[in-house]
């Protein structure tokens, strides 16, 4: 399947959704890594268009900053890859635990592996609305909150088209 294929069927068909738990987990890592990319990408040009302040600035830390130059880039951009990285992937992690929790209260046989595939390719909404929100800061106090809300959604569509347990 292609990225394309797996990206508009994330967004409105949660059978397929569900079905994604079967893709192989180097299909899944690089479908997610297209969007650590893009969450990368647009903050490293926030950062560099001066749209979006990481954190304020010691006098000190402005002097530093003035030494190093141009290799500040690589560097912001190689750290902002890091916690986009991981922020995503926990949050896959932490979603892949809800996921088989709903599995548990709607009776549904799945594993942690098949539910975390469901979880990765249900971050793609609240990826999408996360970045778009960052654009707004009076957002920002609830937007974990929103897309939290999102992903749960999408995974307990797609939770309710694995299978049933047998009794």
């Amino acid at each position: 399947m292609k990225f394309h294929q797996i990206f508009k069927a994330a967004i409105y068909e949660p059978k397929k959704l569900a079905a994604f738990r079967l893709l192989k987990i180097g299909k899944v890592f690089r479908y997610v890594f297209l969007f650590v990319t893009l969450f990368t990408a647009i903050s490293f040009i926030r950062y560099v268009t001066g749209d979006a302040v990481l954190f304020e600035a010691s006098p000190e830390l402005l002097e530093h900053a003035k030494l190093v130059g141009w290799l500040i880039y690589p560097i912001a951009f190689i750290l902002q890859l890091v916690i986009s990285t991981t922020y995503i992937f926990l949050r896959i992690s932490i979603f892949g635990y809800v996921g088989v929790l709903l599995l548990r209260l709607t009776k549904r046989r799945g594993e942690y592996r098949f539910m975390w595939n469901t979880a990765a390719i249900a971050v793609t909404v609240p990826i999408l609305v996360t970045i778009i929100l960052d654009f707004f800061p009076a957002t920002s106090n609830y937007s974990m909150f929103v897309t939290s809300l999102i992903h749960v959604g999408y995974i307990a569509a797609a939770a309710k088209y694995y299978p049933k347990l047998v009794k």
